[in-house]
């Protein structure tokens, strides 16, 4: 039995469209498109962290059967590299690679080997011998390298009154320090590419979250027109951030097949997942803040310490929820870079907002705890409905809403008052919360639908560039599309990820569903409005779409939908909002932990599909956790590779970590967010999380843990809070 509209339209928890192609293997990836005649690459790294390549040895390698080319700097295609010293690193920035002798991370790429299989190349690019000239003074060690920090350009310091007096003006202070470490993507799909050079134009099947941009990058680097360039990314088996760029995995493959004439297909390793697709950086957050007795903030600064590499600019965002999330009249954000010998880092899983939000959640707990008070009811205390770092009023605001419901979901009033006093067993049981947010953004987006009318039904296509990064984006689109032409989602068929198809701003940063949804219903309004146009028919007369074909005298008809926002749009702030609530019990004795529940309560607009967004914030909820429990790059320290090198080593929750979660959205209309009310929830699901989690551990044992994973031995470790029995 079929779906009607009213089971499948906006709104309803609806099976994903694409999901029998997912389970079956129908759904092709970047590497499985059937493309003749391809060959395989397989890229070279450094084995030294800063210095010079000296002598380069292929012979070995390129007698091996099956081996077309070895390709270094020596004899590599030369590329557009960067005009400007330590450029910002943007999503259509240029990837030079293979352009001089220098080496400037482990890991770099430092040539690639092409041959028939991808066991050929594999084993090929262990035999090319490589020479260096090591720098004696490589900078990867944090400690050490503070007097190399600078301003970035990226991030300006952010002042609004005056600290010191608001500081000096408060009842209770708190200057502590917060630190995450170097995290890693790691997507279930690794990066990939198969790239072609065909008389004088590449088409690249490619794992890319952003396709226009890529196109970009591809053609700024190789210096050929836009027009030129076709990228075709149909399905993205995740991303978080790290196929936001175009790394040099693509360039190298449209490199390789530009000089043999023939595809390439590229595939990065796990291990090269850790050296050559970005990660986040290691983040030092100082967080000084003051209050009143009865709770008023006073003054809130946020000085954030990170990394960059030494020839491009990154800088997570940290300070963004500090700067707009409480009524606090001082308020300052600061942050700094180090040029180190690593790879350049980038955005990853809410960048400075899943970071920022640890420092800064756990700071206004720890605030409360000296005030006395309820965490709940501090920052309700705290609320504003004026995005104060902006200036601009929110578009909608119901973080209060979101706390108020989430505590008595979860019980909060049972929460132990006194840290350490709960026990069960060789267990202690504490209970934390966090409040979060996220920025909504809503991007220019394009769409077309394609109405074709056979045996009086309507059958619907919709065209636009858009990538599916495992978050539902097929299934909203259809649903959409259906809700406007008022024909069931199975008779609309939805095609992304090609860069033939009208411009989108691509997946992430939590824009994708309101930018893509919106698109669609544009296309689909002005389907309507020209056949009924056409016809001389009332714009508001209701009638199918089947009879204004008819009336039309058509069978097919294509028409196009641009959004953008609205002038409301830009003079208000549009935020995501939520709350997280955390049940975690600690073996007294070993320091273990579980994490027993978990409440989240997100105001995210209106919600497309609920069983697709509870998927989302499943996910969110998961890397938040994994940021607690155990997710963390360790750098070796005499050589500066990184000693956790594949999923063994790199631990990420698997389902026995996790808790019994409840997921409540609340309703809201936003139409200033949208016409169609849409905000994001990708990246809402993760923020505060580790907060939460931190402060569950802090009320079950007296220990306050500031620097993330929090570990056994760390928890074993850590002294008792003053004033904690």
């Amino acid at each position: 039995m079929k779906k009607t509209l009213k089971e499948s339209g906006v709104g309803t928890p609806i099976n994903r469209v694409e999901g029998k192609l997912k389970v079956t293997g129908m759904a092709k990836y970047a590497t499985e498109f059937p493309v003749k005649n391809k060959v395989y690459a397989q890229g070279i790294n450094s084995t030294i962290t800063k210095g010079e390549i000296i002598s380069v040895d292929t012979s070995e390698a390129e007698k091996v059967e099956g081996v077309l080319a070895v390709i270094t700097h020596k004899n590599a295609e030369k590329l557009k590299t960067f005009e400007e010293e330590m450029p910002e690193l943007s999503t259509p920035s240029k990837a030079p690679v293979l352009q001089s002798s220098k080496v400037y991370y482990y890991g770099q790429y430092v040539g690639v080997v092409v041959a028939e299989t991808f066991e050929q190349a594999q084993y090929a690019a262990r035999l090319v011998k490589i020479e260096y000239k090591k720098d004696p003074d490589p900078t990867f060690q944090f400690d050490g390298s503070r007097s190399k920090a600078y301003t970035p350009e990226a991030q300006e310091d952010y002042l609004r009154g005056n600290i010191a007096e608001g500081l000096a003006d408060a009842d209770e202070t708190l200057d502590e320090t917060y630190t995450t470490p170097i995290e890693h993507h790691h997507p279930m799909e690794l990066h990939a590419v198969i790239a072609s050079w065909e008389n004088g134009k590449v088409t690249a099947y490619a794992s890319q979250q952003i396709v226009e941009d890529s196109i970009i990058s591809i053609s700024d680097t190789f210096q050929i027109p836009k027009k030129d360039v076709r990228i075709i990314s149909a399905y993205v088996g995740g991303g978080f951030g790290s196929k936001l760029y175009t790394e040099r995995h693509v360039i190298l493959a449209v490199m390789a097949s530009k000089m043999l004439g023939r595809p390439v297909q590229m595939t990065v390793t796990r291990q090269q997942m850790f050296t050559n697709t970005g990660m986040r950086q290691h983040n030092e957050q100082r967080m000084k803040i003051g209050a009143k007795k009865d709770g008023a903030l006073t003054a809130l600064s946020h000085e954030t310490l990170s990394h960059t590499s030494t020839f491009q600019e990154y800088q997570e965002p940290c300070g963004m929820m500090s700067k707009m999330l409480y009524n606090v009249p001082n308020n300052q954000i600061k942050y700094r870079l180090i040029p180190m010998n690593f790879q350049t880092p980038c955005a990853m899983r809410a960048p400075g907002e899943a970071t920022g939000s640890f420092a800064l959640e756990s700071a206004m707990d720890e605030m409360a705890w000296k005030l006395k008070m309820d965490p709940v009811e501090f920052r309700i205390k705290n609320d504003t409905q004026v995005d104060l770092g902006a200036d601009k009023p929110f578009s909608s605001r119901l973080l209060i809403e979101c706390l108020r419901i989430g505590a008595d979901r979860f019980g909060w009033d049972d929460r132990p008052k006194e840290p350490r006093s709960r026990q069960k067993g060789n267990w202690l049981i504490g209970y934390g919360m966090s409040a979060a947010s996220r920025n909504a953004p809503y991007q220019e987006t394009a769409a077309k639908v394609i109405l074709e009318l056979e045996d009086e039904k309507v059958f619907a296509t919709i065209q636009m560039d858009a990538t599916d990064i495992g978050t539902g984006s097929y299934t909203i689109i259809a649903q959409t599309a259906a809700e406007y032409l008022d024909i069931p989602v199975e008779q609309v068929t939805v095609e992304l990820g090609d860069s033939n198809f009208p411009i989108t701003p691509g997946s992430g940063g939590s824009w994708g569903a309101a930018s893509y949804c919106n698109g669609a219903r544009a296309a689909c309004e002005s389907a309507i409005t020209k056949l009924k146009e056409n016809r001389n028919i009332d714009k508001d007369e209701e009638i199918s779409v089947a009879e204004l074909l008819k009336k039309n005298q058509l069978n097919r008809y294509e028409a196009e939908g641009t959004v953008a926002p609205s002038e409301e749009f830009e003079k208000h702030s549009v935020f995501s909002f939520g709350a997280n609530f955390s049940e975690v019990w600690v073996d007294k004795d070993t320091g273990m932990y579980r994490i027993k529940r978990m409440v989240n309560v997100g105001s995210a607009g209106k919600i497309m599909n609920p069983k697709t967004a509870y998927g989302q914030m499943i996910g969110g909820l998961t890397m938040g956790a994994g940021m607690v429990l155990a997710e963390q790059t360790k750098v070796e320290p005499n050589f500066g590779n990184f000693i956790t090198r594949s999923l063994a080593d790199y631990h990420v929750p698997v389902n026995l970590d996790m808790a019994n979660i409840d997921v409540i959205f609340l309703p809201e209309e936003d139409k200033i967010a949208n016409k169609m009310g849409i905000k994001g929830i990708g990246e809402l699901g993760i923020t505060s999380v580790a907060a939460s989690l931190a402060n569950a551990i802090f009320n079950a044992t007296g220990k306050r843990m500031r620097d993330l994973p929090i570990t056994p031995e760390k928890l074993i470790n850590a002294p008792l809070e003053p004033g904690v029995t």
